[in-house]
């Protein structure tokens, strides 16, 4: 093995880690319950040792709840072009964060999704990850429109947009082609003035 893929090969293997840590968890807590699945299980169902588990995720919550695209997402917002309107750039970015996830098996599996939605804890969890998403979202849209992080017009378009793109997205439960037209129709009812 020449020097050059050994990182490579390292990090193939984290992902498998990874994988199989996340695996474990999903299928352990679907058939017993997040609260009567413990970390030792999990480790033990994903051939790894208890503090392994610990080194590749901070909590028994973190192996569901995160997806790892922050990086996918970050190339995502370099590559948006500059010049589009607050709608349409709002348009962009929850067709693409939907596609990012859409792409990947682990942030789109179904039963992730319903555990998220329907365990208290994971939950509030995810809530404290979408709450951070709005945030970089929110820093975005002011350094793409030249607007002060600060002013209410932003504050205002923000809360609006999140607050219909996540109740839509909750009440849905799926990441399916009809959830995204029907976050693309609001953005577009919200353009009108939220005609009835």
């Amino acid at each position: 093995m020449t020097t050059g893929s050994r990182p490579g090969a390292r990090a193939q293997n984290k992902a498998r880690t990874r994988a199989a840590i996340r695996a474990s968890a999903l299928d352990l807590v679907s058939t017993q319950g997040y609260h009567e699945t413990t970390v030792a299980q999990i480790a033990e169902a994903a051939g790894v040792s208890h503090t392994t588990l610990f080194r590749y995720f901070e909590s028994k919550e973190q192996v569901l709840v995160g997806d790892d695209l922050d990086e996918r997402r970050r190339d995502m917002l370099e590559q948006i072009p500059p010049g589009l309107g607050r709608f349409d750039l709002l348009r962009r970015l929850v067709t693409n964060l939907f596609e990012i996830a859409g792409d990947d098996p682990w942030a789109s599996d179904p039963r992730r999704i319903e555990l998220l939605r329907a365990e208290p804890v994971l939950h509030a969890a995810h809530q404290f990850e979408v709450d951070r998403a709005i945030q970089e979202m929110t820093a975005f849209f002011a350094d793409y429109t030249g607007t002060s992080l600060d002013a209410l017009p932003l504050r205002v378009f923000i809360a609006a947009a999140s607050g219909v793109m996540v109740h839509l997205a909750e009440r849905s439960g799926r990441a399916d082609e009809a959830t995204l037209s029907e976050l693309l129709a609001a953005i577009d009812l919200l353009e009108q003035g939220l005609p009835l």
